[in-house]
């Protein structure tokens, strides 16, 4: 038989602490909702549409660092330590250089997005957006060197780390909150000024880890940051393709955004509602499928395919398990949920209309929608990945939200009805692909 590569223990010391730090990742914009809520409807409007734009940079961010962390595990499971820890600094100097370079372009020409992608709203709205945006985008160089940091270290197996550095990040995050909000009553500002300061200390933290000698991906001299263009392109290899994907994912949704803005300050409040507490239900799926970066990674990295198919198989029906318990759980409780945020009576049934439909298609088809994907990825087949994700997107997501909102007069139901068109086109081609196994024979590295 065999010697497996991950044991039992092995994933749960990798999975565990990944669902604790999701809890914590999604808590800080779940507690920037609810606190500045307490501000008014346009308030918490104006943030949640800068958000609808920030989740877009970030998720470029993501996929970027996924790229680096599929070569490092790759590397590490060919037992080739010395260019892992190469592809480390590489990863650290491209998410330095496109943080800082996103971050510029947003101070210059924020006004110009806002009002591009969003069209006409309300000027208390816009006002809140504007502030919110300014702030929030000198805070992505910083987030760029967390997420770089978090996913080197999930690369070598070791979770905790971006575990507790996002506890940190949660401490500071609602504290500053509480401070600025309601103690200082500086309002959205104060929201995006504790996001800021706790997203600066977690990159510190996670810049003084990396540069431990003992880190096997260690960046511990800043001649590993300088410019290698075979290591970049490997990690652009991966790191490309999941970018669009994910940057075409969310310009979809910033367009069916801008649809849900023309239903009015209600239809926005319980649009943004329902997005943060759709987070926590989707928290089991997101640590999960982060894991089967690593885990099937370094299988393909080592030439166990066979093994790759184990996990693969294994980590799915954790994430089934994983999603029917939370969304089970936010089916039961969602009314009380929402009783939490200050929201008027018209906006508090939208928000309850929509979870109880996204709890039900969550549990059933996200897995297959989000997370197999990944382990293609994991093997190197980004491209496919990609593609699917940008015809569905077009044809299924932004049309049928269109169709559903607009021609049948669902309104934003309508758009999160769109949402679950584009979830099972997706998940039959990931299940084709999957089955006919082409991703076992990518190469990366």
């Amino acid at each position: 038989m065999e010697e497996r590569l991950f044991s039992n223990q092995d994933l749960k010391k990798l999975i565990i602490p990944l669902i604790i730090e999701q809890i914590l990742s999604i808590s800080i914009g779940l507690f920037d909702t609810l606190m500045v809520s307490s501000c008014g409807e346009a308030a918490v409007s104006g943030v949640s549409l800068v958000d609808s734009i920030s989740v877009l940079l970030i998720q470029i961010l993501s996929a970027l660092s996924t790229g680096g962390a599929v070569v490092c595990s790759q590397y590490l499971g060919k037992k080739m330590p010395d260019r892992a820890k190469v592809s480390a600094g590489q990863l650290m100097f491209i998410m330095l250089s496109t943080s800082i370079t996103v971050m510029t372009a947003i101070l210059f020409c924020y006004r110009f997005l806002l009002r591009a992608i969003f069209g006409q709203i309300a000027p208390d709205v816009m006002a809140s957006a504007e502030i919110y945006f300014i702030i929030s985008a000198v805070s992505y160089p910083f987030l760029g060197v967390y997420n770089a940091g978090a996913a080197l270290f999930r690369a070598v197996g070791n979770s905790k780390i971006s575990m507790y550095t996002s506890l940190v990040m949660n401490i500071i995050n609602i504290g500053g909150n509480a401070l600025l909000i309601f103690g200082l009553k500086l309002g959205v500002s104060g929201a995006a000024i504790a996001t800021l300061t706790a997203r600066v200390i977690s990159a510190i933290v996670m810049t003084l880890l990396l540069c431990r000698r003992d880190n096997p991906l260690g960046i511990d001299s800043p001649r590993c940051l300088i410019p290698r263009k075979d290591v970049i392109g490997k990690i652009l290899k991966i790191g490309i393709p999941s970018g669009v994907e994910n940057g075409m994912f969310q310009i979809g949704k910033l367009l069916v955004s801008s649809l849900t803005a023309t239903f009015g300050t209600a239809a926005i409040a319980a649009n943004a509602v329902a997005n943060s507490v759709a987070g926590f239900a989707n928290i089991p799926g997101i640590a999960i499928g982060l894991a089967m970066v690593t885990v099937i990674g370094r299988c393909i990295g080592a030439g166990e395919k066979q093994q790759a198919k184990f996990y693969s198989k294994k980590l799915m029906r954790l994430t089934y398990a994983g999603m029917i318990f939370s969304n089970t759980l936010l089916l039961v409780s969602v009314r009380l949920l929402i009783r939490c945020f200050s929201l008027s009576v018209e906006a508090y049934h939208m928000t309850v209309q929509i979870l109880s439909t996204f709890a039900v298609c969550a549990a059933a088809i996200w897995p297959l929608s989000f997370a197999l994907p990944n382990i293609l990825r994991a093997a190197g087949d980004a491209r496919y990945t990609m593609s699917v994700s940008v015809l569905s997107m077009w044809i299924f997501r932004v049309a049928s939200s269109y169709f559903f909102a607009g021609t049948l007069g669902l309104g934003v139901l309508g758009v999160w009805i769109g949402m679950y068109v584009d979830w099972v086109f997706r998940s039959v081609l990931f299940i084709i692909r999957y089955r006919h196994g082409r991703w076992l024979e990518q190469q990366v590295v």
